[in-house]
Order: structure tokens, then C-alpha cells, then sequence
């Protein structure tokens, strides 16, 4: 895994940790300004839009992360995409959707721009 690989994924894990997610603070150094995202739900939020649901948000099982991968797209910006496992309460089947991830580098650290996520259907050999 290369350098750029392994940051962005630190990066991406730690905006799935539940207690940076709860952090407003922590998010915020994460996105940048001009952060969009494109929910699995199909709505849009703003930076100050994630920062307040974030912190409303109930807490949930862990999410897994798999087939992370990276591609630099112009020095300075790189497309992170992967699945993620989202474990659900009382054996329910774990929810899974692809992010797509746009970073920019900003006076020396990443911040994300835009991201998106879209709910996969469930499959034999799936969940987390």
C-alpha cells in the first residue's frame, strides 16, 4: 500500500469511528470548506449541514471497510472509493454500500471535498 493509500485510509477510518463522527471539531479539520456530499439517501449536505447530523446521530455497530483503493487524479487531489458494512442492531443484515471519496491536499493536509454513497443491494457473501 502506498503512502498516499495508507493516508487516505487512516483518513476515511477515522470519519467512520463513531466518536470523531460524534466530534464536530474533529469532522471539521477533516472537510474541507467547500465539502458536498451526496447521501445513499439522495440528498445533498453542506460542510454545516454533516457537522450538525453528525452530532444527532444515534449510535450504531461498527462499520467495515473493504476493497479501499486510490487513484490519484492531479497532484494534490485523489479519488478514494470502497465498501462499507454497516453491522446492524438485533441480526438484522448488514446494510452496504460504495463511497466515493474526492480529497484535496490543503496547505499540507487532506481535507475532503465531496463524497458519496450508494446503497448496494445484499448479496450471498456480503455483510461484514
Amino acid at each position: 500500500m502506498d503512502e498516499l493509500q495508507a493516508t487516505l485510509r487512516i483518513l476515511e477510518e477515522r470519519l467512520l469511528h463513531p466518536e470523531v463522527r460524534r466530534d464536530p471539531e474533529a469532522v471539521a479539520l477533516l472537510l474541507a470548506d467547500d465539502f458536498r456530499e451526496c447521501g445513499a439517501s439522495g440528498r445533498i449536505y453542506d460542510k454545516s449541514q454533516v457537522l450538525a447530523v453528525l452530532q444527532g446521530e444515534q449510535a450504531r455497530g461498527p462499520i467495515a471497510m473493504r476493497d479501499f483503493q486510490v487513484r490519484a487524479l492531479a497532484p494534490g487531489v485523489a479519488l478514494a472509493t470502497y465498501r462499507a458494512w454497516q453491522s446492524l442492531p438485533g441480526g438484522q443484515h448488514a446494510r452496504g454500500t460504495w463511497r466515493s471519496s474526492l480529497w484535496r491536499q490543503e496547505a499540507g493536509a487532506w481535507r475532503l471535498v465531496f463524497h458519496q454513497g450508494t446503497e448496494l443491494a445484499e448479496g450471498p457473501g456480503d455483510p461484514a
